[in-house]
């Protein structure tokens, strides 16, 4: 679609359903072109539980926390669409997710003769990467989704850079008091799938190292009873090191937390979405998938990321392939000092 072919839409709904980390990268390209468009009225619909992290939100966003239970089978989406037009009567529709769901939909608005633009994917190009026939980087989804609001003939607006840039950070009742002289450094140990995790025993190593040194405050992330019994031996062992499960938190909790960290160590995984929302530097660890695929952080440096050359990488977009050496030897071959060093390098600057 031209961007010129269309009259610029007054309400527009947006799709992206899918993991949090999907999610969470939409935020800076979704809130500098509502701000750029303060005239158009944005619908942002997601999975409920997505809902809660687009704080500080333009005041022309409403973000839809959708109950997808209510919306099962191939009728769910066409309730879905023909339920939220009727509500909202949307002029146009960007699709950041283009799935079986989001197709459905569009085919109930286009149906009512409105607009659609869906972000191109490059399927194509992502399968020549991890079929090893290509080692050149795709363009990366925040370009993808920027291009979608392109072809409605959108204003972009100025580039993302806080999530807390209006306002400022708020307090947190659970976030404390950071000293001076303290350092503060997230770790964020888990992954969706086993190709994008680094071993928990090596993981531990790191943590010790850094639990060592002078005024080091550690905050471990993650969610769910599995991932908190996990955390909890670890955290048992050290003054100085917090789990967050282990605490009743939001996810503004989190940003507002993230917010005042020094560093984050994570891999390819939503958490470092979640940072460089907050500009966070990110010591990012990569095995079966890899930045050329397009899924880097917001902003995030691609010296600070920790990879091996390997042959075999990547081997897949998302990680959810079993590793054909059955080893994983992309994330075991990693060592320890080579992430700590990476830690050091960002402290130094």
């Amino acid at each position: 679609m031209a961007k010129n072919s269309i009259t610029t839409p007054k309400i527009v709904l947006i799709t992206r359903f899918s993991a949090l980390g999907d999610v969470a990268m939409t935020i800076p390209i979704v809130y500098p072109v509502c701000e750029a468009n303060p005239d158009v009225m944005f619908v942002f619909a997601t999975r409920k539980a997505m809902a809660e992290m687009f704080v500080n939100c333009p005041k022309n966003l409403i973000v839809l926390g959708i109950d997808m239970n209510k919306y099962k089978g191939l009728l769910g989406p066409w309730k879905l669409a023909r339920n939220l037009h009727f509500r909202y009567n949307f002029d146009a529709m960007a699709d950041l997710h283009d799935v079986l769901r989001t197709k459905l939909m569009r085919l109930v608005l286009k149906c009512k003769k409105v607009p659609v633009a869906v972000i191109d994917k490059g399927r194509r190009e992502k399968r020549q990467l991890t079929s090893g026939k290509s080692k050149q980087p795709v363009a990366s989804t925040h370009t993808r989704y920027r291009n979608v609001f392109s072809q409605l003939g959108l204003n972009l607006g100025q580039e993302f850079t806080n999530i807390f840039a209006q306002g400022g950070v708020p307090s947190s009742a659970i976030v404390p008091v950071k000293g001076d002289n303290e350092l503060w450094i997230a770790v964020a140990p888990f992954s969706q799938h086993k190709g994008k995790e680094y071993p928990l025993e090596q993981m531990q190593m790191v943590i010790n190292e850094m639990a060592r040194w002078e005024h080091c405050h550690i905050f471990l992330m993650g969610g769910g009873k599995k991932e908190r019994d996990m955390l909890d031996p670890i955290m048992r062992r050290y003054n100085n090191v917090l789990s967050l499960p282990h605490i009743k938190h939001s996810f503004v909790d989190e940003l507002v937390l993230l917010s005042h960290c020094d560093v984050m160590v994570t891999m390819d995984s939503a958490n470092m979405h979640l940072a460089s929302l907050v500009e966070l530097p990110v010591v990012s660890v990569w095995g079966a998938t890899h930045p050329a695929c397009g899924f880097m952080g917001w902003h995030q440096a691609l010296k600070d990321t920790v990879q091996l050359d390997l042959e075999c990488r990547p081997c897949s977009v998302f990680g959810n392939k079993k590793c054909k050496y059955k080893d994983y030897h992309c994330m075991h071959d990693i060592s320890p000092e080579m992430i700590i060093k990476k830690v050091l390098n960002i402290l130094e600057r």
